[in-house]
């Protein structure tokens, strides 16, 4: 009987999404001798990428360290800086501040979560201070402190998690460095055609624009928004998600760096959209996403321009987008990574996290050449949750709004939300409840910083808290607050901490 297995693999596009996937794939066939897998990854130089991602979510020191990278290395290698959450400004209500930490806001109290308790607590005590003063992240964020959490018991100096930001070119160069050394090997060329086989319509070759022919078992699409093998050769469907989430546009300007460091992604919302801002060590990443029903592009880098910091490097760049994913992002012998996959604008930095989930899972239900359908679609039904539960994260900042101040604003206050959404609003509003839809994906606290940040005040708390004596409770609550206050005063500077330990070569 001959060998099933894999015995080459194409990725076809470069970038983020294609050495994301290069590099473990190279890592785990390394070893496999003569009977091993190929990994080939074809990239074309005159093909650009979109290369905007720079801010990331906890996970990916999981990646990291899977593929055994040095942390501090790797910070230096792409310029890259700490994220502890993201700030928000004028969502809900212009003039109004609240910050997505990554962490919890303290231990569980009575196996019930801590807010709950801030909760009860702040319908009885006057001058309550806010339940943000309960997180290590956004205590350390406000001070612009940042340290790596300790190990040992739990405490406030391990209290929260962080993630990075870092320039997204460089890190796709890193990756390729890894992958190539591990025994990937980068073809450069145009792809102008994708053969089929005819007894079953996998993909069985690739050609070049020079005439050169690349086969393959197992064919990975990263092309990006073009989507030239899942959406082109296996034609899957595309969920357009437009009318939830509107913004179909985004200008990318760098501008220099400016201190303080911050170890934080700022997102501030705008008329028609809202900006981000990102620091790196050696500049600033900003961009305006916005929905061009609602302002031309020149009055979109108008404001992109007048909402920086610091000046900019150079002129907006202009992109294009449809937010919404293939029905399908694994067909037959293609699998559909990164954009090709499915787009969500970037407002909780997702883009990298569908990148490495995508490839995890890949990894996971890895096929042999028969292909077995249900592989396919146990992948296709754990990434369809897990985009149908980002969209309706990101769904949740727009339709949680008092403003009224423009179209977009007064658009996405009347526009109807999934069936999944509302209830999980309405689960918060009546009973201070969270579903969590996705167990892979934001966890309960990030749900709690969104409804309470963008103003959403539960009617009722678990009743199960009115069952501990409120003065000890408070005199608990107080003990937490000064631990971390105390505990991120402590902490170096964000910008310190980087030249001390991971400080890039001058840009």
């Amino acid at each position: 009987m001959s060998d099933p297995s894999i015995r080459k693999i194409v990725i076809v596009g470069g970038g983020t999404a294609g050495w994301m996937t290069a590099a473990p794939l190279a890592q785990r066939f390394q070893q496999a001798g003569p009977h091993g897998c190929e990994v080939v990854l074809v990239e074309s130089p005159d093909i650009g990428t979109i290369g905007v991602g720079e801010a990331t979510l906890p996970p990916i020191r999981a990646y990291n360290r899977t593929l055994g990278l040095d942390g501090a290395d790797f910070v230096r290698r792409t310029q890259g800086s700490f994220k502890l959450g993201i700030e928000f400004r004028d969502w809900g209500r212009v003039g109004h501040r609240f910050f997505h930490g990554f962490g919890d806001f303290g231990p569980a109290i009575e196996n019930r979560s801590p807010w709950q308790h801030w909760l009860r607590l702040s319908r009885i005590v006057d001058g309550l201070p806010g339940y943000e003063d309960w997180s290590t992240s956004t205590v350390m964020a406000r001070g612009h402190r940042f340290t790596p959490p300790v190990e040992g018991p739990p405490s406030a100096a391990n209290a929260y998690s962080f993630a990075y930001h870092f320039d997204a070119g460089l890190y796709a160069a890193y990756l390729r460095e890894y992958a190539l050394a591990r025994g990937a090997q980068r073809v450069e060329g145009l792809i102008v055609d994708v053969e089929l086989r005819p007894e079953d319509g996998f993909v069985s070759a690739i050609r070049l624009a020079d005439g050169r022919r690349i086969d393959g078992d197992l064919f990975i699409d990263c092309s990006g928004f073009r989507a030239l093998l899942i959406g082109g050769a296996m034609q899957s469907p595309f969920e357009d998600w437009s009318a939830l989430l509107p913004c179909n546009s985004a200008q990318a300007v760098p501008s220099a760096r400016v201190e303080p460091l911050t170890p934080y992604t700022t997102s501030t919302a705008k008329a028609a959209g809202w900006q981000w801002r990102i620091p790196l060590q050696h500049r600033t990443g900003n961009g305006h996403v916005y929905c061009s029903h609602f302002i031309s592009d020149d009055e979109a880098a108008a404001t992109l321009l007048a909402g920086l910091d610091s000046p900019a490097l150079d002129t907006p760049r202009q992109l294009r987008f449809t937010t919404g994913r293939r029905k399908a992002g694994w067909v037959k012998n293609v699998v559909a990574i990164g954009l090709a996959g499915g787009f969500l604008e970037p407002l909780e930095s997702t883009s990298i996290q569908l990148i490495m989930d995508g490839v995890g899972r890949l990894l996971q239900f890895f096929p042999d050449r028969s292909f077995k359908p249900h592989l396919a679609a146990e992948f296709n039904r754990r990434m369809s949750v897990q985009y149908e539960s980002i969209r309706d994260f990101i769904v949740l900042h727009y339709k949680l709004t008092e403003r009224r101040d423009s179209e977009l604003w007064r658009y996405c206050a009347a526009m109807p939300i999934p069936d999944t959404l509302a209830h999980q609003i309405e689960l918060f509003r009546e009973a201070g409840r969270v579903a969590v839809l996705d167990p892979d994906g934001f966890a309960e606290p990030s749900w709690v910083s969104l409804f309470l940040g963008l103003g959403l005040v539960p009617e009722r708390y678990d009743p199960f808290v009115d069952h501990i004596d409120p003065e000890a409770l408070l005199q608990h609550f107080a003990r937490l607050r000064q631990a971390i206050a105390q505990t991120a005063a402590g902490m170096p500077r964000h910008a310190d901490y980087i030249r001390q330990h991971c400080l890039a070569p001058s840009a």
